[in-house]
């Protein structure tokens, strides 16, 4: 038998997650009264049932009895019912502007401000949290990326180490990625910006990679690079990190740092334990002068 406990702050794609593992084949219930909860666990044991896989929503909307959540699942530990978190998370300005979207008000805040009720959530779901068995931020992740993370964990039962890495590429001429967590400037790269049949195309183009790829130097800081991020990447984890951007930068952000981004990324998803995606942020902008 599998439990899932899905929680986390409201705005941070708890629907999504109950929809994706209803379609996967859990039993979901959503907003249970947490008074059941144990109840509910029990009925799922016995045996003879004919789902063997359930899932449970279960945020704020609990409202003040949220509080007797953590000896709810006490008493299921005792009563060795074994039971996984999925705790979904998104920072503050991602979940205010999905909340001006859709123009809904927090259910904390009441008549005042959205940042306030999100505030008080965080607090009311710390406990959570610190307990979560997976932590996925959905802060850049689109619907269908949340999906294949979800069917990772929950279909394919991959490892996950709650960690989403974003490899961004960028242009220094338009400024630093501000959510950034590692920067690294490949402006000491020949530039094919200044070749004439090279200066159109982009880092994607077949022709722009052999190019910047056919450098020794550029074989040698990709592979520093890769060496360091995989030193890093479990130290990371080892602090609570759920959440990487790293940002390669050049100067308008089209040719080498997409070149280094996309490979960049190749490597990192040699990870299966990891979360992995690419952008290039700038990589459409000034498309006639870019470098």
């Amino acid at each position: 038998m599998r439990l899932v406990i899905v929680t986390g702050m409201s705005g941070a794609g708890k629907s999504t997650a109950l929809k994706v593992l209803e379609d996967a084949g859990y039993f979901c219930v959503d907003n249970l009264p947490i008074l059941l909860i144990g109840k509910f666990a029990e009925l799922a044991m016995k045996p003879g049932n004919e789902n063997d896989k359930f899932a449970l929503g279960v945020d704020i909307r609990s409202g003040e009895s949220l509080k007797q959540l953590e000896s709810a699942l006490e008493e299921m530990v005792i009563r060795n019912c074994k039971y996984e978190i999925l705790y979904l998370d998104a920072n503050n300005t991602v979940l205010i502007k999905r909340y001006k979207e859709t123009r809904r008000n927090h259910p904390l805040a009441g008549t005042g401000r959205v940042d306030k009720g999100i505030e008080k959530e965080r607090e009311m779901t710390e406990f959570l949290k610190k307990q979560a068995d997976f932590i996925i931020d959905t802060s850049t992740l689109l619907t269908r990326e949340l999906k294949v993370e979800l069917e990772k964990i929950f279909v394919s039962n991959h490892g996950y180490n709650n960690l989403y890495i974003t490899v961004l590429s960028f242009g220094f001429k338009y400024g630093i990625p501000t959510d950034a967590d590692l920067v690294f400037d490949v402006r000491f790269l020949p530039n094919p910006y200044y070749i004439e049949e090279l200066k159109p195309k982009t880092g994607n183009d077949k022709e722009i990679q052999d190019y910047v790829m056919g450098f020794d130097i550029t074989h040698e800081f990709l592979k520093k690079l890769t060496d360091m991020i995989n030193f890093l990447l479990p130290n990371y984890i080892l602090e609570g990190k759920n959440q990487l951007v790293i940002a390669i930068g050049c100067t308008g952000g089209k040719h080498r740092s997409v070149t280094l981004a996309n490979k960049l990324y190749e490597e990192m998803r040699k990870h299966e334990d990891y979360g992995v995606k690419v952008e290039h942020r700038d990589i459409e902008k000034d498309a006639l002068r870019g470098k």
